[in-house]
């Protein structure tokens, strides 16, 4: 059964930075691209980053300039780099496909949060 293991959250300042890692049970994100999602308390689940069809990167407003995705397909993992880390940033982060296609069964998360 297809696995997702988030880890990387904690607790920082902000202006922090955190790097979160997705690890997947083999090539599970096949033959669609990944994502990171996130939902903060009293918020729906929103997309955060991810690929296009075409494997550009894509970013949400609200961490464009911030956030990076990458991946390591040698490892099966993919990174969500969080720098300038804000308090609205606060939320738990989860790793899947893309939105729009088959989605595998949610992982635990990760949690984030910015506080002073």
């Amino acid at each position: 059964q297809a696995q997702l293991l988030e880890s990387g959250g904690g607790l920082v300042q902000p202006g922090e930075s955190l790097r979160l890692s997705c690890a997947a049970s083999g090539s599970i994100f096949s033959p669609y691209n990944p994502a990171w999602y996130r939902q903060a308390p009293g918020k729906q689940r929103e997309l955060v980053a991810g690929f296009t069809v075409t494997g550009a990167t894509t970013y949400a407003d609200s961490v464009k300039g911030r956030f990076t995705i990458t991946t390591d397909n040698a490892k099966n993992t993919l990174y969500l780099l969080m720098n300038s880390l804000k308090p609205e940033d606060t939320a738990v982060y989860y790793c899947n496909r893309r939105p729009g296609v088959p989605l595998l069964q949610w992982g635990q998360g990760t949690q984030v949060t910015v506080s002073a």
